[in-house]
């Protein structure tokens, strides 16, 4: 009844139940130089000096990272310097953000610091955000940032005409 068989089973099926994985944390004593890639939430109250792709970015008020972030969400209430691609957006009134953000939804508290350019994501940078995250692996980064240049180029021709 209380063997260790049945309880790592059952906390095995409670795992595969919930579909969620423990988040990787970067704790305050730990500084780490290099890229993060994960498919989970990443919880950063140390110091990253790297690019992080990951589905969930929480930044906390100690914690720091120097590079570019792409994520479904980011919660910042640390500092951030680089730029963010990513749905949502969330500045707490600690965050201190220096650099440019793509959102879908941005929210910023007041008293968080923000020096950069906000910008919406259009559906043509959705798609090409796809192809950066390596959706399509036929194109690179580099690649799906010139197709990012070329879709707004082409928009911004077809408003001067327009108007």
């Amino acid at each position: 009844m209380f063997s260790k068989a049945s309880k790592s089973s059952s906390r095995d099926t409670r795992s595969e139940n919930s579909g969620r994985s423990v988040p990787s944390i970067i704790s305050a004593d730990l500084t780490i130089t290099g890229d993060l890639s994960s498919t989970g939430e990443i919880q950063i109250d140390g110091t990253v000096r790297g690019d992080i792709r990951c589905s969930a970015l929480i930044i906390g008020s100690n914690g720091s990272v120097s590079g570019e972030v792409d994520a479904e969400s980011v919660r910042l209430h640390g500092k951030l310097e680089g730029q963010v691609r990513a749905k949502t957006v969330f500045l707490a009134s600690t965050a201190h953000m220096v650099g440019d953000i793509t959102h879908e939804s941005l929210a910023i508290e007041p008293g968080a610091f923000m020096e950069g350019h906000c910008r919406r994501m259009t559906d043509n940078a959705k798609k090409a955000s796809a192809i950066e995250s390596g959706k399509s692996p036929a194109l690179g980064f580099e690649a799906a940032r010139s197709v990012i240049t070329a879709i707004d180029a082409k928009d911004k021709k077809a408003e001067a005409a327009a108007g």
